[in-house]
């Protein structure tokens, strides 16, 4: 019995003498001000002290981070709005600037500062990055519930920092998109790009066009990979009511992340054309589409009707969204590059051909870009009245696009660099950076199938968005955003494999001021981003030299896809 007493009483000293210690410092994006101090601050059980004077979404942010710890440590972060000497002090700065934050942290306290909520909201996602992965988990964990002492004041080099989500090629359920929004949260960006519409679906509820998404929001089946003539016969959709995308707006809202709503017009319209086929130049019949690739089916741009559609449909959408832009998209409107000269429905269209010689607009190779100027600018105008601005693909600079427009690059840098210089604001998304639907290998039998390409994370880090610019322009460049679309993603765990970690690299670019930027480094905080995905529960590629576990990829749901990895190979 003093045997036993003896050694709990030599285990207890033990756990006594136990000195916590701090992960090394692996925060993704890296802020850009660091300095490393000595010793460690301990989080646990540390009280909040949120400063009154503070609104009251700041106060959620704490409440969040509190709840959180109180989950894995099993400790309580009491939270006051009085100041009585808490250990960890949220505080108001005026000087800094609306994103920006400052944390600092000693063996005694830490002090957190910033001007609005982005910024504190920015400060307690470094906060829980310099902790270990399990603060992400749901439940208790044996841990150093410690950070290092260190002094950080950060803000990002872009106001921009997007991601985009296609849902009309494959749909995703209000929880994926919220486990999407989750994840960009922690690489604190702040821009979602909602691809809602397509030639292969309408996903957005519009009360006073039902049949969009009677009709519109379901196809009868989907090609098999690239065989274009197949179909699997299994009939796929869905659709978000106005409800569903309200809370999703809501949901992002309290991260910091507006969603940007895309309704891609007069083109990629197959869904609405088969729901409203008198949309249409020729009125049909038409179908919403089986397969891949483009469409030259196209909205009528000279009747009336389509532009009493499209401002009912936006009117809806603006009442959803508050963003202050609503993408047009406006790509591809006259199919894609296997097509350059084909015949389009607008070619013979007597109400278009009569629209063109009301606006003056004579025959000849200019001659469609310039009636898709005038859709764009009717759309452009209908906006600007609600106090909207206008995103669209680099395509609506072809022609001459009217001031206020903003361009989204894609093919390329070119498009972004002739915007700029030309004075229109850009957002960099070039598909050789930033398409993360490529292959992220070159040994395509260790991927999961995909469109093409090949984007290795490497690739997307190195990307620098003033490239090519014309001295003087580069203040037209907004930020950066990379582009998810999912022709041959279509399950959760598919999606997250072709994000992470490449978005972390994005997050950098966006984030991180160019002489900021280590690769090595980087790639060495990786460890800690990938202890954190597996806490999370989000699938990944387990290593960016590729040396990819294939098992993390399930294959799809049907009986004709049930080799669809190994027949990835072809």
């Amino acid at each position: 019995m003093k045997k036993f007493a003896f050694l709990f009483a030599l285990a207890a000293i033990l756990v006594s003498c136990h000195t916590p210690e701090a992960q090394p410092f692996t925060v993704i994006p890296m802020p850009n001000s660091v300095e490393m101090g000595q010793g460690v601050f301990k989080v646990a059980g540390a009280d909040i002290y949120v400063e009154e004077a503070l609104p009251a979404e700041v106060l959620a942010v704490a409440e969040r981070f509190a709840d959180r710890m109180a989950v894995v440590s099993g400790r309580e972060n009491k939270i006051s709005r009085a100041d009585a000497g808490q250990k960890i002090r949220v505080i108001l700065n005026s000087n800094l600037g609306p994103e920006a934050y400052a944390l600092q942290a000693t063996p005694d306290v830490m002090v957190i500062e910033a001007s609005e909520f982005p910024g504190f909201l920015y400060a307690f996602e470094t906060l829980k990055q310099m902790l270990p992965a399990e603060v992400y988990g749901s439940s208790r964990a044996k841990a150093d519930w410690v950070v290092p002492a260190v002094s950080i004041v950060d803000e990002p080099r872009f106001a921009y920092r997007g991601v985009h989500l296609d849902v009309a090629r494959h749909f995703f359920s209000v929880e994926e998109v919220k486990r999407y929004i989750d994840i960009m949260t922690v690489y604190k960006l702040n821009r979602f790009h909602f691809h809602l519409t397509d030639d292969q679906g309408w996903r957005v509820e519009i009360k006073s066009y039902p049949k969009l998404t009677e009709i519109g929001a379901w196809r009868s089946g989907t090609c098999i990979q690239k065989d274009f003539e197949s179909n699997d016969g299994i009939r796929h959709g869905g659709f978000y009511s106005q409800e569903e995308l309200r809370d999703i707006v809501a949901y992002a809202a309290e991260r910091n992340i507006t969603i940007i709503p895309e309704i891609d017009l007069p083109g990629h319209m197959l869904a609405a054309l088969a729901s409203y086929p008198e949309l249409g130049c020729t009125g049909g019949p038409y179908e919403v589409r089986t397969c891949w690739g483009i469409s030259r089916d196209i909205l009528c741009a000279g009747n009336d009707d389509v532009y009493k559609f499209l401002e009912a449909v936006l009117a809806e959408v603006m009442e959803i969204f508050p963003s202050e832009y609503i993408h047009i998209g406006g790509d591809e409107c006259f199919g894609g590059r296997r097509d350059k000269g084909k015949p389009i429905p607008w070619d013979s269209c007597p109400k278009c051909a009569a629209r063109m010689k009301e606006l003056g607009i004579k025959p000849g190779p200019e001659a469609r870009h310039l009636l898709q100027n005038y859709v764009t600018a009717r759309v452009q105008d209908f906006l600007l009245e609600h106090g909207r601005k206008v995103i669209g693909w680099d395509e609506i600079l072809e022609g001459d696009l009217k001031p206020g427009a903003t361009i989204m690059s894609w093919r390329g840098i070119d498009g972004g660099v002739k915007a700029a210089a030309k004075g229109f604001d850009v957002i960099m998304s070039p598909n050789k950076y930033m398409y993360i639907d490529y292959y992220q290998s070159q040994e395509i039998d260790k991927e999961p199938f995909a469109i093409g390409g090949h984007l290795p994370v490497e690739k997307v880090y190195g990307y620098e968005p003033f490239e090519g610019m014309e001295d003087g322009s580069e203040d037209h460049i907004l930020g950066v955003q990379c582009n998810l679309w999912t022709e041959y993603v279509a399950t959760p765990e598919h999606l997250e494999y072709m994000l992470l970690p490449r978005m972390c690299a994005e997050s950098e670019v966006a984030w991180c001021d160019a002489d900021r930027k280590d690769f090595t480094r980087f790639n060495e905080s990786l460890d800690h981003a990938f202890r954190m995905f597996d806490v999370m529960g989000y699938n990944y590629c387990l290593d960016i030299r590729c040396l990819i576990g294939l098992d993390r990829i399930p294959a799809r749901t049907s009986e004709q896809l049930e080799d669809y990895l190994t027949n990835g190979k072809k």
